[in-house]
């Protein structure tokens, strides 16, 4: 999640902070693939305790093992843009592959002990038309993320375009693709001052951008309609399947916009900053809460790149009161964030809602927070040792 599909959460810091990119990608690239190692077995053993790790541990081992190791070579040597996309891809065909070779001995499954009625075997053209839908969702975020496909759909020029245009098309008409709107009494009416931020005086601006052409929903939407003649499905049960869908989400939705809300409360209220000035106390401690806050970002807007906004410059101007690295300190604010993302309230509420658990948000949230909590100081023990006894891994 610190890269997210192309990067945008290290490309977001990058820009607060005012530190290079490709070192941002480099030091979370020596973070995160640790973690990598250790996930995998962790919900393994989390399913079916050490027993059940204990058998499947080659497979473990090639899952997380590739994935690290593809996350680290990208993100050190590539750049922050598709690191977890190609890991992820190369890790579900290395553990396909693998699971050809060797099996376990005992397989253990949900629901074992219920009569199961034979399955057969699908064609291999069977299981490509299945996976198809997956594929024009990948295609469709991809180029939906793109920065001259997104600069378009803005109705802005191409970046780094020379002259400013984008090579004789069009620009589509900003006020209709990406209408921006000021929020009354709010936009232009606070400032941060130092020590929350590295400028003399900061406005937060408060303008609502409705890009609802360049959004990554809209791109969804799109392959969801290339899915539909694909499938054989007709419109009328589409329409039928969606509007079942919205009955069905309606609750989750109206809670994912509130917490969102909140988010934007939180920032504006000045409590995010509050918060992590309490923690810029901890003195030479810092480094194991600098993910921390981070965690903490993420877990308030469910989102990476906006805990990087929120807290990126606060975790530069700490480092530097601190005589920390920033490089190492901003950064963990990206990769802590990452243990945040399966405690925060959208992502509870879509996982409730996939698995047909409707209105047991509260139980998965008691489920997995000490998960949560734990992976993210275990994050700030290893930014802690990295700002002493392992700074060798930080990017000189």
């Amino acid at each position: 999640m610190a890269f997210g599909a192309l990067g945008t959460p290290i490309i977001t810091l990058a820009k607060v902070t005012g530190l290079d990119e490709f070192a941002i990608s480099q030091m979370a690239g020596r973070q995160l693939p640790l973690f990598s190692l250790i996930v995998p077995a962790w919900m393994v053993a989390t399913m079916t305790g050490w027993r059940g790790l204990l058998a499947v541990w080659p497979a473990v081992l090639v899952c997380g093992g590739s994935f690290a190791a593809v996350q680290f070579a990208m993100a050190n040597y590539v750049g922050a843009a598709l690191v977890d996309v190609v890991a992820g891809i190369v890790s579900l065909v290395a553990l396909a592959a693998f699971l050809r070779w060797w099996q376990p001995q005992d397989c253990w499954q949900h629901g074992a002990g219920q009569p199961r009625a034979p399955v057969a075997n699908d064609s291999a053209r069977t299981i490509a038309w299945a996976w198809m839908p997956w594929v024009f969702l990948s295609v469709a975020v991809f180029c939906w993320g793109l920065p001259a496909v997104k600069a378009t759909l803005e109705g802005r020029p191409w970046p780094n375009a020379n002259p400013p245009a984008q090579s004789g098309l069009p620009l589509l008409p900003k006020t209709i693709v990406a209408p921006e709107l000021s929020v009354p009494r709010l936009d232009g009416r606070i400032a941060k001052v130092p020590p929350a931020t590295r400028e003399p005086l900061e406005i937060e601006r408060a303008v609502y951008r409705f890009n609802w052409l360049s959004a990554a929903g809209t791109a969804i939407l799109m392959a969801a309609v290339i899915a539909v003649p694909w499938l054989g499905l007709s419109w009328r049960q589409a329409v039928v399947i969606w509007s079942d869908n919205l009955r069905r989400l309606s609750l989750s939705l109206v809670t994912i916009a509130l917490m969102l809300a909140l988010a934007f409360v939180t920032r504006y209220s000045g409590t995010d900053v509050t918060l992590g000035l309490a923690l810029t106390q901890s003195g030479w401690f810092y480094p194991f809460f600098a993910p921390l806050l981070g965690w903490l970002g993420v877990a308030l807007t469910g989102s990476d790149t906006s805990s990087n906004a929120m807290f990126g410059s606060l975790q530069r101007v700490t480092a530097e009161q601190l005589g920390l690295n920033p490089l190492l300190i901003c950064t963990a604010n990206s990769t802590g964030g990452v243990m945040g993302k399966m405690i925060d309230a959208q992502s509870i509420v879509v996982s409730a809602t996939a698995t047909g658990m409707h209105r047991q948000e509260g139980a998965i949230l008691r489920r997995v927070f000490p998960h949560s909590l734990a992976l993210a100081a275990l994050m700030g023990l290893l930014v802690w040792l990295q700002s002493g006894p392992l700074s060798w891994m930080v990017p000189r």
